[in-house]
């Protein structure tokens, strides 16, 4: 039997009320009265019973909201006995903008945890508590409809919501139809956010393997919710973190590799794919990973142009090589990726984001230098990344054969329709980037960069940061534009926390991967034609963009500003998304791949 009982110890409301138990879907984020938040109100409804469609290997999701309850309440949540579906109870946290001063429901505080709910964990007038429910529905559970109910017993007497489940004979697939990618700079911010879990780190007195198993941690959560983690191990000015490259030695022709220790106890767990032998998802390696080389690794850029440098960088990426088709790892792209701006002066060229047509000629040598370290024949997949923005189309066509992965400025990578298709053609990786919809904007705002990159033919989405929540995102929020997680060490938990968001993600990138099944099989125009036309009434026409009068002008007189305003009018076009918009797209999932 399906069943979670939660012994809760419910925050007993300030005002004398009747409990009230209900639903919400999931697109319907509640408030700390009872109420919706304003930007997900229209359409909502609370619900008496809840009714889901929903694919086998994936979730369905809802929410309970209870107000007026007292603290002996107790919720529990169960299916039919034989049910194969399990389920993940999570405590909805309201956190209060400090903005605005409305609190909005995002980190999801686990429940299978004995955390207590104490008054002081609530926002100041709080009277409603909400949780978020996921039924995880295995790829071997009968197509049929399960029935279950959730319970709120106490004082008054038994309050029933009644969950029924029809699931669809068909899978979702474990492969997605876009790479969704989190991105991260560094270790310095789990060193702020897990204090007493890294204390033997911060005080130099070891703990090391701490601090991989929270990387470790960060990577599960991400691939848990059909998501890939980035974390770029250098700065600015080329320092690598010790836990991010393996030790070296000597000079010119005697760089060698001294220790692997540290980097195969970090990497080896997520290049084999041990790490996620608990998860739901069959495990496997990450497919992505940010080598440690820029401009100072592992040659010094003191020698930058001599052949001393080329000999200490060709010997260290060859014992790379060696070093990965040993272990076997050999399903992740290892990417040659240059982060650095010449404004933050570290080095005199911009690596990202180039402005400069010269700049490209030290990309251009060091793919020359990553060519002669790797046999063209090895398993070991090398890969140079360039992320670009302002040249981009100049990059397209200069760098040919040099950068086969691209990460474009979403907006930008709009105005080259052409240009982009021919990179397409040619077998390189696509992906466009952007930032993360704060909580204060309509929950579907969530699902927009997904589709985009669906209904555009782009490989995958990279929200540039999230895991930055902000010093106190439970009592002092900042909106969450830079965050997806939250770290769990205020309730006991040595790693992190998941958002509404994030499993609104997640629930968006099941859909899609049905839906790009169906356009396989059948006709890809006419599926994505009605997937937009029922996400917010548009036209596949309407999805693409021109070149703005912008473009006519040299780069190098562009500014920001300029950018915004050349890009309104095409993103005027996504501007009202309903809360509903993506209920109808799973709607439509649901019935196209019965």
């Amino acid at each position: 039997m399906a069943r979670f009982v939660l012994a809760c110890g419910l925050v007993a409301s300030n005002v004398a009320a009747a409990t009230e138990f209900a639903a919400l879907g999931e697109w319907y984020r509640p408030d700390p009265s009872g109420g919706i938040v304003a930007q997900d109100r229209a359409g909502a409804l609370r619900l008496n019973r809840v009714k889901l469609t929903a694919a086998r290997n994936g979730f369905a999701s809802f929410q309970l909201i209870i107000t007026g309850a007292s603290n002996s309440a107790k919720l529990s949540i169960e299916f039919s006995p034989g049910s194969p579906l399990s389920i993940d109870l999570y405590r909805e946290w309201f956190h209060p903008d400090s903005k605005n001063h409305v609190s909005y429901p995002d980190a999801l505080i686990p429940l299978h945890v004995e955390t207590p709910v104490q008054t002081s964990d609530v926002s100041a007038g709080q009277v409603a508590q909400a949780f978020w429910v996921d039924v995880w529905i295995p790829s071997g559970a009968e197509a049929k409809i399960y029935r279950g109910e959730a319970r709120l017993s106490g004082s008054g007497g038994p309050q029933v919501v009644p969950i029924e489940i029809n699931v669809i004979p068909a899978t979702v697939p474990e492969q997605d139809a876009v790479t969704l990618d989190n991105n991260s700079y560094g270790t310095s911010w789990l060193l702020e956010q897990y204090p007493k879990t890294l204390a033997r780190v911060r005080s130099g007195l070891g703990g090391e393997a701490d601090l991989l198993h929270l990387i470790q941690a960060h990577h599960r959560i991400f691939y848990d919710h059909r998501g890939t983690f980035h974390q770029l191990g250098y700065g600015h000015a080329g320092k690598v973190g010790p836990e991010f490259a393996p030790e070296l030695a000597g000079s010119g022709r005697s760089r060698h590799v001294t220790s692997w220790l540290r980097f195969d106890e970090h990497y080896g767990p997520l290049l084999d794919g041990s790490a996620f032998r608990q998860s739901r998802r069959p495990p496997r390696p990450i497919p992505f990973m940010y080598l440690p080389v820029n401009p100072e690794w592992p040659a010094s850029f003191l020698w930058w142009g001599e052949p001393g440098y080329e000999a200490e960088f060709v010997n260290v990426l060859r014992e790379l090589e060696k070093h990965f088709r040993e272990k076997g790892w050999t399903h992740t792209q290892f990417e040659v990726f240059f982060n650095h701006k010449k404004r933050y002066k570290g080095f005199n060229w911009d690596g990202d984001e180039m402005r400069f047509d010269r700049d490209n000629q030290n990309l251009i040598e060091y793919g020359r230098l990553l060519r002669k370290a790797i046999p063209a024949e090895s398993p070991v997949h090398f890969v140079m990344r360039a992320d670009t923005s302002w040249t981009m189309e100049r990059q397209f066509s200069l760098l040919k054969g040099v950068v086969k992965f691209w990460v474009a400025g979403e907006g930008m990578y709009s105005w080259y329709p052409q240009a982009a298709s021919e990179v397409r053609a040619r077998g390189d990786r696509v992906w466009t980037y952007g930032g993360t919809p704060a909580v204060e904007q309509v929950s579907t705002q969530i699902t927009l960069n997904p589709l985009r990159s669906w209904i555009t033919g782009v490989d995958g989405f990279v929200r540039w940061l999230t895991v930055s929540p902000g010093p106190d995102p439970w009592f002092h929020f900042e909106g969450g534009r830079e965050t997806l997680i939250y770290p769990g060490e205020r309730f006991g938990i040595a790693g992190p926390l998941a958002s509404i968001r994030l499993k609104l993600q997640r629930n968006c990138l099941q859909d899609l991967a049905l839906l790009e099944s169906a356009a396989q099989a059948g006709s890809r125009p006419e599926v994505q034609a009605e997937v937009v036309r029922r996400f917010n009434g548009t036209r596949l026409a309407d999805w693409m963009n021109t070149k703005p009068a912008l473009t006519e002008k040299p780069v190098l007189e562009w500014n920001n500003t300029d950018i915004d305003e050349a890009m309104q009018p095409y993103e005027a076009r996504f501007a009202r998304i309903q809360p509903k918009a993506w209920l109808r797209v799973h709607e439509y999932a649901m019935e196209i791949s019965k």
